[in-house]
Protein backbone atom coordinates (compact mmCIF):
# COMPACT_ATOMS: atom_id res chain seq x y z
CA UNK A 1 0.00 0.00 0.00
CA UNK A 2 1.22 2.91 -0.78
CA UNK A 3 2.09 6.50 1.52
CA UNK A 4 -0.68 8.64 0.38
CA UNK A 5 -2.89 5.50 0.43
CA UNK A 6 -2.19 5.08 3.78
CA UNK A 7 -2.91 8.74 5.37
CA UNK A 8 -6.41 8.31 3.18
CA UNK A 9 -7.16 5.52 5.00
CA UNK A 10 -6.26 7.51 8.82
CA UNK A 11 -8.50 10.30 7.74
CA UNK A 12 -11.24 8.12 6.38
CA UNK A 13 -11.42 5.31 9.00
CA UNK A 14 -9.32 6.60 12.57
CA UNK A 15 -10.56 10.53 11.92
CA UNK A 16 -14.23 9.31 11.77
CA UNK A 17 -14.01 7.86 15.34
CA UNK A 18 -12.06 10.42 17.10
CA UNK A 19 -13.08 13.68 18.65
CA UNK A 20 -11.84 17.51 17.36
CA UNK A 21 -10.43 18.75 19.94
CA UNK A 22 -8.90 22.29 19.86
CA UNK A 23 -6.76 22.80 23.52
CA UNK A 24 -6.70 26.64 23.45
CA UNK A 25 -6.74 28.46 26.68
CA UNK A 26 -7.62 31.72 26.82
CA UNK A 27 -6.84 34.45 29.58
CA UNK A 28 -7.13 33.35 33.07
CA UNK A 29 -8.33 29.95 31.86
CA UNK A 30 -9.50 26.78 34.12
CA UNK A 31 -6.96 23.90 34.09
CA UNK A 32 -8.31 21.67 30.60
CA UNK A 33 -8.89 18.28 31.41
CA UNK A 34 -5.79 16.14 30.57
CA UNK A 35 -6.82 12.31 29.85
CA UNK A 36 -5.09 9.54 30.94
CA UNK A 37 -4.88 6.32 28.53
CA UNK A 38 -7.45 4.17 29.74
CA UNK A 39 -6.62 1.24 31.20
CA UNK A 40 -9.48 -0.75 30.08
CA UNK A 41 -8.41 -0.25 26.06
CA UNK A 42 -5.59 -3.38 25.70
CA UNK A 43 -2.59 -2.38 23.45
CA UNK A 44 -3.04 -4.48 20.30
CA UNK A 45 -1.56 -6.29 18.63
CA UNK A 46 -1.34 -8.55 21.50
CA UNK A 47 2.56 -8.55 22.36
CA UNK A 48 4.66 -11.66 20.61
CA UNK A 49 2.48 -12.14 18.24
CA UNK A 50 4.67 -11.99 14.22
CA UNK A 51 3.86 -8.84 12.62
CA UNK A 52 3.86 -8.87 8.65
CA UNK A 53 6.53 -6.32 7.18
CA UNK A 54 4.01 -4.50 5.53
CA UNK A 55 1.89 -3.70 8.19
CA UNK A 56 4.82 -2.59 10.87
CA UNK A 57 5.59 -0.30 7.68
CA UNK A 58 2.27 1.18 7.24
CA UNK A 59 1.75 1.73 10.95
CA UNK A 60 5.08 3.42 11.09
CA UNK A 61 4.69 5.93 8.03
CA UNK A 62 1.33 6.82 10.10
CA UNK A 63 3.04 7.32 13.33
CA UNK A 64 6.12 9.16 11.53
CA UNK A 65 3.28 12.14 10.08
CA UNK A 66 1.55 12.18 12.93
CA UNK A 67 4.78 12.97 15.08
CA UNK A 68 6.60 14.68 13.25
CA UNK A 69 5.46 18.09 14.23
CA UNK A 70 6.13 17.02 17.89
CA UNK A 71 9.10 15.22 17.49
CA UNK A 72 10.44 18.78 15.72
CA UNK A 73 9.75 21.14 18.50
CA UNK A 74 10.95 18.22 21.15
CA UNK A 75 14.26 18.41 19.56
CA UNK A 76 14.47 22.63 19.28
CA UNK A 77 13.84 22.30 22.99
CA UNK A 78 17.19 20.09 23.48
CA UNK A 79 19.53 22.42 21.81
CA UNK A 80 17.77 25.91 23.78
CA UNK A 81 18.50 24.33 27.23
CA UNK A 82 22.29 23.88 26.12
CA UNK A 83 22.10 27.98 25.62
CA UNK A 84 23.63 29.74 27.88
CA UNK A 85 21.97 33.03 27.95
CA UNK A 86 20.42 35.59 25.43
CA UNK A 87 22.46 35.86 21.87
CA UNK A 88 22.37 35.61 18.40
CA UNK A 89 23.09 31.74 17.30
CA UNK A 90 25.91 32.71 14.00
CA UNK A 91 25.05 36.29 14.49
CA UNK A 92 21.36 35.38 12.86
CA UNK A 93 18.83 33.63 15.06
CA UNK A 94 17.38 34.49 18.67
CA UNK A 95 18.24 32.22 21.05
CA UNK A 96 18.35 31.89 24.42
CA UNK A 97 17.69 30.17 27.50
CA UNK A 98 14.94 27.86 28.52
CA UNK A 99 12.03 30.28 29.24
CA UNK A 100 13.76 33.28 28.42
CA UNK A 101 12.58 35.15 24.77
CA UNK A 102 15.22 36.69 23.04
CA UNK A 103 14.28 39.61 20.91
CA UNK A 104 15.63 40.64 17.56
CA UNK A 105 15.72 44.97 17.09
CA UNK A 106 15.36 44.44 12.86
CA UNK A 107 13.87 42.61 10.17
CA UNK A 108 15.47 38.97 10.75
CA UNK A 109 18.89 38.63 8.08
CA UNK A 110 18.48 36.58 4.95
CA UNK A 111 20.81 33.99 6.12
CA UNK A 112 18.37 32.62 8.87
CA UNK A 113 17.60 28.39 7.94
CA UNK A 114 16.29 27.45 11.32
CA UNK A 115 12.33 28.52 10.57
CA UNK A 116 11.23 28.38 7.17
CA UNK A 117 8.86 30.82 5.69
CA UNK A 118 10.26 33.74 7.15
CA UNK A 119 9.38 37.52 6.72
CA UNK A 120 10.73 41.17 6.92
CA UNK A 121 7.80 42.81 8.29
CA UNK A 122 8.39 42.27 12.33
CA UNK A 123 10.73 42.54 14.80
CA UNK A 124 10.72 39.18 15.82
CA UNK A 125 11.42 37.31 19.11
CA UNK A 126 12.12 33.58 19.80
CA UNK A 127 11.50 31.84 23.32
CA UNK A 128 10.87 28.39 24.59
CA UNK A 129 9.23 26.96 27.82
CA UNK A 130 9.80 24.45 30.12
CA UNK A 131 6.70 24.33 32.60
CA UNK A 132 7.58 21.07 34.06
CA UNK A 133 9.08 22.95 37.32
CA UNK A 134 7.09 26.68 37.58
CA UNK A 135 5.57 28.70 35.30
CA UNK A 136 6.92 31.95 33.27
CA UNK A 137 6.09 35.40 33.14
CA UNK A 138 6.16 37.62 30.26
CA UNK A 139 5.94 41.29 29.42
CA UNK A 140 3.70 43.28 26.92
CA UNK A 141 5.34 46.58 26.46
CA UNK A 142 3.08 49.62 25.46
CA UNK A 143 2.88 49.64 21.71
CA UNK A 144 0.81 52.74 21.04
CA UNK A 145 -0.62 52.61 17.79
CA UNK A 146 1.81 49.95 16.36
CA UNK A 147 0.50 46.61 15.02
CA UNK A 148 1.64 43.65 17.52
CA UNK A 149 1.10 40.47 18.80
CA UNK A 150 2.33 37.68 20.84
CA UNK A 151 2.05 34.06 19.53
CA UNK A 152 1.66 31.45 22.25
CA UNK A 153 1.95 27.66 21.39
CA UNK A 154 2.25 24.18 22.85
CA UNK A 155 4.58 21.19 21.76
CA UNK A 156 1.66 20.27 19.38
CA UNK A 157 2.28 23.38 17.50
CA UNK A 158 -1.59 24.52 18.19
CA UNK A 159 -2.17 28.01 19.94
CA UNK A 160 -2.49 28.07 23.73
CA UNK A 161 -4.07 31.85 23.81
CA UNK A 162 -4.65 35.07 21.67
CA UNK A 163 -2.98 38.20 22.54
CA UNK A 164 -2.14 41.02 20.54
CA UNK A 165 -3.76 44.70 19.51
CA UNK A 166 -6.49 42.62 17.98
CA UNK A 167 -7.54 41.67 20.77
CA UNK A 168 -7.03 44.85 22.68
CA UNK A 169 -4.49 42.89 24.84
CA UNK A 170 -3.33 45.45 27.48
CA UNK A 171 0.36 46.07 28.17
CA UNK A 172 1.20 44.57 31.52
CA UNK A 173 2.72 41.17 32.85
CA UNK A 174 1.06 37.91 31.83
CA UNK A 175 1.81 34.19 32.93
CA UNK A 176 2.16 30.96 30.83
CA UNK A 177 1.43 27.31 32.80
CA UNK A 178 1.81 23.87 32.64
CA UNK A 179 -0.78 21.57 32.18
CA UNK A 180 -1.05 20.43 36.11
CA UNK A 181 -0.15 23.98 37.90
CA UNK A 182 -2.17 24.78 40.50
CA UNK A 183 -0.46 27.58 42.47
CA UNK A 184 -2.09 30.71 43.21
CA UNK A 185 -1.69 33.79 40.47
CA UNK A 186 0.44 36.41 41.93
CA UNK A 187 -1.31 40.44 42.44
CA UNK A 188 0.19 42.16 39.19
CA UNK A 189 -0.79 39.44 36.85
CA UNK A 190 -2.71 40.62 34.14
CA UNK A 191 -3.61 36.74 32.92
CA UNK A 192 -3.13 33.21 32.72
CA UNK A 193 -2.60 31.26 29.75
CA UNK A 194 -2.35 27.18 30.16
CA UNK A 195 -0.78 24.93 28.25
CA UNK A 196 -1.22 21.59 27.85
CA UNK A 197 1.70 20.32 27.11
CA UNK A 198 4.89 21.12 29.14
CA UNK A 199 6.61 22.47 26.35
CA UNK A 200 5.55 25.84 24.93
CA UNK A 201 6.51 28.41 22.79
CA UNK A 202 6.55 32.18 22.42
CA UNK A 203 7.40 34.38 19.50
CA UNK A 204 6.29 38.15 19.61
CA UNK A 205 5.85 40.06 16.66
CA UNK A 206 5.66 43.89 16.39
CA UNK A 207 5.59 45.56 13.05
CA UNK A 208 8.10 47.80 11.65
CA UNK A 209 8.06 50.01 8.64
CA UNK A 210 11.19 50.20 6.14
CA UNK A 211 12.33 53.22 7.53
CA UNK A 212 15.10 54.76 9.59
CA UNK A 213 13.19 56.55 11.81
CA UNK A 214 10.40 53.50 12.63
CA UNK A 215 13.67 51.42 13.87
CA UNK A 216 14.32 54.01 15.88
CA UNK A 217 11.19 54.28 17.38
CA UNK A 218 10.23 50.64 18.05
CA UNK A 219 13.27 50.22 20.36
CA UNK A 220 11.81 51.06 24.00
CA UNK A 221 9.29 48.48 23.40
CA UNK A 222 11.34 45.70 22.05
CA UNK A 223 13.20 46.63 25.40
CA UNK A 224 10.62 45.46 27.54
CA UNK A 225 10.32 42.67 25.88
CA UNK A 226 11.18 39.96 27.90
CA UNK A 227 10.67 36.27 29.80
CA UNK A 228 11.45 34.97 33.11
CA UNK A 229 10.29 32.24 35.56
CA UNK A 230 8.10 33.04 38.09
CA UNK A 231 10.31 33.09 41.13
CA UNK A 232 11.49 36.28 39.62
CA UNK A 233 8.63 38.22 39.03
CA UNK A 234 8.42 41.60 41.40
CA UNK A 235 6.14 43.42 39.33
CA UNK A 236 8.45 45.50 37.78
CA UNK A 237 8.96 46.34 34.38
CA UNK A 238 12.34 45.23 33.61
CA UNK A 239 14.06 45.92 30.46
CA UNK A 240 17.07 44.95 28.07
CA UNK A 241 19.56 46.12 25.17
CA UNK A 242 18.78 43.55 23.11
CA UNK A 243 21.07 45.32 20.56
CA UNK A 244 23.90 44.42 22.52
CA UNK A 245 23.59 40.66 23.15
CA UNK A 246 26.42 38.23 22.01
CA UNK A 247 26.96 36.47 19.25
CA UNK A 248 26.95 32.53 19.64
CA UNK A 249 27.84 29.66 18.03
CA UNK A 250 24.01 28.20 16.26
CA UNK A 251 23.52 26.02 19.02
CA UNK A 252 21.69 23.48 16.61
CA UNK A 253 25.14 22.98 14.38
CA UNK A 254 23.42 23.83 11.47
CA UNK A 255 24.80 26.86 9.08
CA UNK A 256 22.94 29.58 8.01
CA UNK A 257 23.26 30.96 4.63
CA UNK A 258 22.08 28.39 2.15
CA UNK A 259 20.14 25.09 1.65
CA UNK A 260 16.62 24.48 3.48
CA UNK A 261 15.83 24.69 7.34
CA UNK A 262 18.33 22.72 10.06
CA UNK A 263 17.23 19.07 10.04
CA UNK A 264 15.14 19.06 13.40
CA UNK A 265 13.61 15.75 12.63
CA UNK A 266 16.47 13.00 11.62
CA UNK A 267 14.31 9.95 10.53
CA UNK A 268 16.93 7.94 11.76
CA UNK A 269 16.76 8.40 14.74
CA UNK A 270 13.22 9.20 14.87
CA UNK A 271 11.76 5.99 16.81
CA UNK A 272 14.28 6.03 19.46
CA UNK A 273 13.20 9.81 20.73
CA UNK A 274 8.79 8.92 19.85
CA UNK A 275 8.70 7.43 23.41
CA UNK A 276 9.65 9.93 24.73
CA UNK A 277 8.19 12.41 23.31
CA UNK A 278 4.48 10.45 23.36
CA UNK A 279 5.35 10.44 27.20
CA UNK A 280 6.09 14.60 27.04
CA UNK A 281 2.70 15.25 25.49
CA UNK A 282 -0.84 13.82 26.80
CA UNK A 283 -3.24 12.86 23.81
CA UNK A 284 -6.18 15.07 23.06
CA UNK A 285 -9.50 13.82 24.07
CA UNK A 286 -10.43 11.03 21.91
CA UNK A 287 -6.53 9.85 21.49
CA UNK A 288 -5.96 7.08 23.70
CA UNK A 289 -6.31 3.86 21.18
CA UNK A 290 -3.98 6.29 19.17
CA UNK A 291 -1.46 5.96 21.42
CA UNK A 292 -2.22 2.48 22.25
CA UNK A 293 -2.05 1.46 18.66
CA UNK A 294 1.78 3.50 18.37
CA UNK A 295 2.38 2.38 21.60
CA UNK A 296 1.85 -0.97 20.67
CA UNK A 297 4.42 -1.01 17.36
CA UNK A 298 7.52 0.81 19.68
CA UNK A 299 6.64 -2.16 21.90
CA UNK A 300 7.44 -4.80 19.22
CA UNK A 301 9.93 -2.81 17.90
CA UNK A 302 12.01 -2.89 21.46
CA UNK A 303 11.69 -6.56 22.19
CA UNK A 304 12.52 -7.48 17.81
CA UNK A 305 15.49 -6.09 16.17
CA UNK A 306 13.58 -6.80 13.02
CA UNK A 307 10.41 -4.72 13.71
CA UNK A 308 12.94 -2.02 14.46
CA UNK A 309 14.69 -2.30 11.67
CA UNK A 310 11.77 -1.81 9.23
CA UNK A 311 10.14 1.19 11.74
CA UNK A 312 13.66 3.15 11.08
CA UNK A 313 13.53 2.10 6.94
CA UNK A 314 9.83 3.33 6.92
CA UNK A 315 10.34 6.94 8.71
CA UNK A 316 13.64 7.44 6.07
CA UNK A 317 11.16 6.85 3.24
CA UNK A 318 8.55 8.68 4.60
CA UNK A 319 10.72 11.60 4.86
CA UNK A 320 12.03 11.06 1.68
CA UNK A 321 8.57 10.84 0.30
CA UNK A 322 5.98 12.26 2.02
CA UNK A 323 7.32 14.87 4.32
CA UNK A 324 9.12 16.14 1.30
CA UNK A 325 6.09 16.28 -0.79
CA UNK A 326 4.01 18.41 1.56
CA UNK A 327 6.96 20.79 1.75
CA UNK A 328 5.01 22.42 -0.66
CA UNK A 329 2.98 25.20 -0.15
CA UNK A 330 0.28 23.50 -2.42
CA UNK A 331 -0.41 21.00 0.41
CA UNK A 332 -0.40 23.67 3.25
CA UNK A 333 -4.15 24.45 2.81
CA UNK A 334 -6.99 24.32 0.54
CA UNK A 335 -7.38 26.62 -3.02
CA UNK A 336 -9.01 30.14 -2.57
CA UNK A 337 -8.92 30.81 -5.98
CA UNK A 338 -6.23 32.27 -9.03
CA UNK A 339 -4.21 29.51 -7.92
CA UNK A 340 -3.45 30.67 -4.26
CA UNK A 341 -3.71 28.20 -1.26
CA UNK A 342 -4.55 28.84 2.22
CA UNK A 343 -4.74 27.13 5.39
CA UNK A 344 -7.71 27.19 7.39
CA UNK A 345 -7.30 26.00 10.72
CA UNK A 346 -3.64 27.18 11.67
CA UNK A 347 -2.49 26.86 15.11
CA UNK A 348 -5.57 24.90 15.30
CA UNK A 349 -5.03 21.79 14.55
CA UNK A 350 -6.88 19.23 16.86
CA UNK A 351 -6.88 16.02 14.94
CA UNK A 352 -6.52 17.12 11.59
CA UNK A 353 -2.56 15.56 11.72
CA UNK A 354 -1.63 16.19 8.13
CA UNK A 355 -2.70 19.69 8.05
CA UNK A 356 -0.37 20.20 11.03
CA UNK A 357 2.61 18.04 9.41
CA UNK A 358 2.28 20.12 6.58
CA UNK A 359 2.40 23.67 8.07
CA UNK A 360 5.39 21.91 10.03
CA UNK A 361 7.36 20.84 7.48
CA UNK A 362 6.32 24.15 5.11
CA UNK A 363 6.09 26.88 7.92
CA UNK A 364 6.18 25.43 11.55
CA UNK A 365 5.42 28.47 13.98
CA UNK A 366 1.52 29.74 11.46
CA UNK A 367 -0.14 31.82 13.37
CA UNK A 368 -4.19 31.45 13.91
CA UNK A 369 -5.83 32.51 10.73
CA UNK A 370 -7.99 35.23 12.94
CA UNK A 371 -4.55 36.91 13.32
CA UNK A 372 -2.78 36.53 10.01
CA UNK A 373 -4.32 34.65 6.94
CA UNK A 374 -1.57 33.26 4.24
CA UNK A 375 -1.48 32.88 1.04
CA UNK A 376 1.06 30.29 -1.21
CA UNK A 377 1.54 30.22 -5.11
CA UNK A 378 4.13 27.87 -6.82
CA UNK A 379 2.40 29.14 -10.44
CA UNK A 380 1.61 31.42 -12.93
CA UNK A 381 -2.21 31.90 -14.11
CA UNK A 382 -1.63 28.93 -16.69
CA UNK A 383 -0.31 26.76 -14.16
CA UNK A 384 3.33 27.25 -15.01
CA UNK A 385 6.04 26.67 -12.38
CA UNK A 386 7.03 30.25 -11.21
CA UNK A 387 10.55 31.00 -12.55
CA UNK A 388 13.04 33.63 -12.60
CA UNK A 389 13.43 32.53 -16.46
CA UNK A 390 10.20 34.58 -16.83
CA UNK A 391 8.79 37.98 -15.36
CA UNK A 392 5.68 38.46 -14.00
CA UNK A 393 3.15 41.07 -12.69
CA UNK A 394 0.49 40.73 -9.96
CA UNK A 395 -1.99 43.26 -10.48
CA UNK A 396 -4.08 44.65 -7.44
CA UNK A 397 -6.79 46.38 -8.61
CA UNK A 398 -8.04 49.81 -6.89
CA UNK A 399 -9.46 49.15 -3.39
CA UNK A 400 -8.38 45.88 -3.51
CA UNK A 401 -5.63 45.22 -1.61
CA UNK A 402 -5.60 42.53 0.74
CA UNK A 403 -8.42 43.43 3.18
CA UNK A 404 -6.71 44.02 6.74
CA UNK A 405 -6.27 45.82 9.96
CA UNK A 406 -2.95 45.25 10.87
CA UNK A 407 -0.74 44.97 7.54
CA UNK A 408 -0.03 42.70 4.64
CA UNK A 409 2.76 41.93 2.57
CA UNK A 410 3.96 39.48 -0.49
CA UNK A 411 7.58 37.58 -0.33
CA UNK A 412 9.36 36.23 -2.36
CA UNK A 413 10.87 32.79 -1.40
CA UNK A 414 13.56 29.98 -3.22
CA UNK A 415 12.31 26.52 -3.76
CA UNK A 416 13.67 25.85 0.20
CA UNK A 417 11.03 28.78 1.27
CA UNK A 418 14.17 31.17 2.38
CA UNK A 419 14.94 34.56 1.11
CA UNK A 420 16.38 34.74 -2.15
CA UNK A 421 19.76 36.81 -2.35
CA UNK A 422 19.33 39.87 -4.39
CA UNK A 423 21.44 42.67 -5.27
CA UNK A 424 19.01 45.24 -3.25
CA UNK A 425 18.26 42.94 -0.44
CA UNK A 426 14.90 43.51 -0.73
CA UNK A 427 12.67 40.06 -0.04
CA UNK A 428 8.80 41.63 0.11
CA UNK A 429 6.67 44.50 -0.47
CA UNK A 430 3.65 45.30 1.15
CA UNK A 431 2.51 48.37 4.01
CA UNK A 432 5.88 48.43 5.63
CA UNK A 433 6.69 50.27 2.15
CA UNK A 434 5.74 53.94 1.81
CA UNK A 435 7.45 54.16 -1.97
CA UNK A 436 5.30 52.10 -3.90
CA UNK A 437 3.86 53.40 -7.04
CA UNK A 438 0.25 53.48 -8.27
CA UNK A 439 -0.89 53.52 -11.35
CA UNK A 440 -3.29 56.01 -12.61
CA UNK A 441 -6.45 54.21 -12.10
CA UNK A 442 -5.37 53.55 -8.54
CA UNK A 443 -4.44 49.32 -8.75
CA UNK A 444 -1.05 48.79 -7.50
CA UNK A 445 1.55 46.03 -9.61
CA UNK A 446 4.02 44.45 -8.14
CA UNK A 447 6.80 43.15 -10.81
CA UNK A 448 8.42 39.65 -10.03
CA UNK A 449 11.77 39.24 -12.39
CA UNK A 450 15.35 38.61 -12.05
CA UNK A 451 16.50 41.88 -13.34
CA UNK A 452 15.58 44.81 -12.26
CA UNK A 453 12.81 47.11 -14.32
CA UNK A 454 13.11 50.71 -15.66
CA UNK A 455 11.85 53.50 -14.60
CA UNK A 456 9.60 53.82 -11.26
CA UNK A 457 8.33 50.19 -11.72
CA UNK A 458 11.83 49.14 -9.76
CA UNK A 459 10.24 50.06 -6.83
CA UNK A 460 7.36 47.90 -7.19
CA UNK A 461 9.71 45.17 -7.97
CA UNK A 462 10.48 41.86 -6.23
CA UNK A 463 13.63 40.04 -7.00
CA UNK A 464 13.47 36.70 -8.07
CA UNK A 465 16.64 34.27 -8.37
CA UNK A 466 17.10 32.71 -11.86
CA UNK A 467 15.72 29.14 -10.69
CA UNK A 468 12.11 28.55 -9.36
CA UNK A 469 10.35 30.54 -6.45
CA UNK A 470 7.51 31.05 -4.82
CA UNK A 471 5.35 34.00 -3.23
CA UNK A 472 3.79 33.71 -0.64
CA UNK A 473 1.28 36.53 0.91
CA UNK A 474 0.48 37.83 4.38
CA UNK A 475 -2.78 39.16 5.58
CA UNK A 476 -2.30 40.04 9.22
CA UNK A 477 -5.59 40.68 11.12
CA UNK A 478 -7.72 39.92 8.45
CA UNK A 479 -10.88 41.29 7.54
CA UNK A 480 -14.29 39.67 6.99
CA UNK A 481 -13.64 39.37 3.52
CA UNK A 482 -10.52 37.37 4.14
CA UNK A 483 -11.65 35.48 7.35
CA UNK A 484 -15.25 34.50 4.76
CA UNK A 485 -12.66 33.32 1.68
CA UNK A 486 -14.52 36.28 -0.38
CA UNK A 487 -11.23 37.66 -1.31
CA UNK A 488 -8.92 35.65 -3.02
CA UNK A 489 -4.79 37.31 -4.15
CA UNK A 490 -5.02 38.53 -7.59
CA UNK A 491 -3.17 35.98 -10.78
CA UNK A 492 0.44 35.77 -11.39
CA UNK A 493 0.66 36.79 -14.83
CA UNK A 494 3.61 35.80 -16.96
CA UNK A 495 4.57 38.87 -19.12
CA UNK A 496 7.33 37.79 -21.29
Amino acid sequence: MGTFAVVVRLRSALFASVAMAMLVSPALAQSPTVPEISKDIPEGPVSGMRLPEAYVRDVARLAYLWGWPLVNMHNRHLVFEKVPENGLGDGVLPVGPLNRVTMLTDYIKPEERAVATPNQDVVYGFGIMALEKEPVVFQVPDFGDRFWVYQLGNQRTDTIGSMGKMYDSKPGFYMVVGPKWKGDVPSGINGVFRSPTNLAYIIPRAFLDDTKEDRAAIQPAISQIMSYPLGEFDGKMKTKDWSKIPKLADPAGGKQGGGGETQWVKPEAFFAELPQVMKEVPPQPGEEALYAWFGSLLSAASKDPKVAATMKQAAVETDKNLMKTIHSYSYAGVPVGNGWVSPMNGAEFGTDYFSRAAAAKANIFVNPRKESAYFGQEYDMKGKRLSGANSYAVTFPKDELPPVDGFWSMTLYDEDHFFAPNKINRFSLGTKNKDLVFGPDGSLTIYVQNSQPTGEKARNWLPAPKGNFELFLRAYWPKAAIMENKWSPPPVTKTN
